[in-house]
């Protein structure tokens, strides 16, 4: 009788990758093309890339709204590489509405080796994410086709060249966009799977808590791209939308003289509390065909950069039926705490809270899935909008001043510095820990490893 061979977890899945590879190369001709170490895999449907050239990348021809692709910068700052949004628009207008770039077809003198594929799916497996968004190198290995699919289309949106990516742009793709649009469609599924055939099925809302300039923007931008060229109704919004208007940010001003917190925009009781619940509601119910609203904007520019609610005629269109709601913000999830705490860590804390305790029923008790984005150090957030700040101004956008950075920045620590811990440690209000994922990342906005 033969001898019989016990493999390792490890070493199946990497005979199981070979042998579905080999396969998929035979039977479908699929072409691998070497992208310098990592490797998008095309099939002769999709044997195209896209030209970097940003005036024929992808645009939306939507109306209502105008998508305007995130300025990408990279930084030594930090351990290494990273990102810097500078100009992120919301994006809500449907698929219907995209026109990609042109294609220009890729067709090389001879097949590209196997090997090169297995090199990408080893760069995918050793992303700090994976276990936490419930992947493994066995789904990896089955669902290849998907990851290069999505690498791919992420390539054209952010008007970058597949095939000659860097690390960090590889490891911003593969190790945590696609890893986090994967975790969001699996609980969309789950959502999905609790209602009845026939059934009207709401949006799932899923929230995006996060300090200023970690990335959330550019982050739930490019899951809502994804979501929409996979057939995906979605909606984005952020706790920006519901600011007061400029009317109603004075009279808070007034109500609260020498509470440097109140005096702009930002903390509790600086949002139209009534209108989240409106807007929320509404998109909830946004479930058929040919159903549509608009998604309320805030204009930061208005009145010298005090900011004002948008013009009703400028805010883009959703049409039904939606599958997601991508809700954001920077203090999304943020629990009351005891006055004695607050007060604490600042004075003018405790209206601050006394506010946010209305905050629950308002935004937080709407969603049902939580990504929460974790910093080790709130000072990052100063660093970023000043980085932030200054690519604006390289381009010759109005920007801030070194010192109103500080400014802006020191008037958000405080609930930094009171919220977060709970947030950490806890999870937002109201979170279900199997539909939560904490992700924390470094310096750079990059994932990291954590216990």
């Amino acid at each position: 009788m033969a001898a019989s061979t016990t493999l390792t977890p490890c070493q199946a899945t990497s005979m199981h990758f070979n042998i579905r590879i080999s396969h998929h190369y035979t039977q479908n001709q699929n072409v691998y093309i070497n992208h310098t170490k990592s490797i998008h895999k095309a099939k002769p449907s999709l044997l195209s890339y896209y030209h970097p050239n940003p005036s024929l990348a992808f645009s939306s021809l939507s109306t209502q709204s105008t998508s305007i692709i995130p300025s990408t910068h990279f930084s030594t700052s930090g351990s290494g590489s990273s990102w810097l949004q500078t100009t992120v628009n919301h994006v809500a207008s449907s698929p219907s509405r995209l026109r990609e770039g042109p294609i220009y077809s890729v067709f090389p003198a001879k097949p590209a080796e196997v090997s090169s594929v297995k090199d990408l799916y080893d760069f995918i497996c050793s992303g700090p994410l994976l276990d936490k968004v419930g992947q493994t190198a066995e789904k990896v290995a089955e669902s290849i086709d998907k990851w290069l699919f999505y690498g791919s289309k992420l390539c054209r949106l952010f008007q970058l060249n597949e095939l000659y990516l860097t690390i960090p742009e590889k490891a911003r793709f593969y190790h945590y966009y696609i890893p986090v649009f994967l975790w969001c469609e699996d609980q969309i599924s789950e959502h999905r799977s609790k209602f009845k055939d026939g059934e009207e099925i709401p949006p799932l809302v899923i929230g995006f808590s996060a300090p200023q300039g970690c990335g959330k923007t550019t982050l739930v931008f490019a899951l809502d791209y994804l979501f929409r060229i996979t057939g995906r109704k979605s909606a984005t919004l952020s706790i920006d939308d519901f600011y007061l208007t400029a009317e109603g940010q004075a009279k808070l001003r007034e109500e609260n003289p020498g509470n440097a917190l109140l005096e702009l925009r930002g903390n509790a009781g600086s949002h139209d509390l009534p209108f989240s619940v409106e807007t929320l509601t509404a998109l909830s119910k946004l479930t058929k065909e040919g159903m549509k609203m608009k998604l309320p904007r805030y204009d930061k520019s208005a009145y010298k950069g005090k900011g004002d609610r948008a013009d009703p005629s400028t805010w883009p269109e959703v049409e039904g039926p939606l599958t997601v709601i991508l809700y954001e913000g920077w203090m999304l999830g943020f629990k009351p705490l005891p006055t004695e705490v607050v007060k604490a860590v600042d004075p003018q804390l405790e209206i601050v809270n006394r506010n946010l305790e209305a905050y629950y029923d308002a935004w937080d008790k709407f969603i049902k899935a939580w990504i929460v984005i974790k910093i080790q150090d709130p000072s990052c957030v100063y660093r970023w909008r000043l980085q932030a700040e200054i690519a604006m101004r390289e381009l010759g956008k109005p920007g801030m001043s070194d010192e109103e950075v500080r400014d802006f920045v020191s008037r958000y620590l405080p609930a930094y510095e009171a919220y977060l811990p709970t947030l950490y440690s806890e999870g937002p209000n109201g979170s279900d820990p199997e539909h939560l994922v904490v992700i924390e990342i470094d310096e750079g906005r990059n994932p990291i490893l954590f216990e």
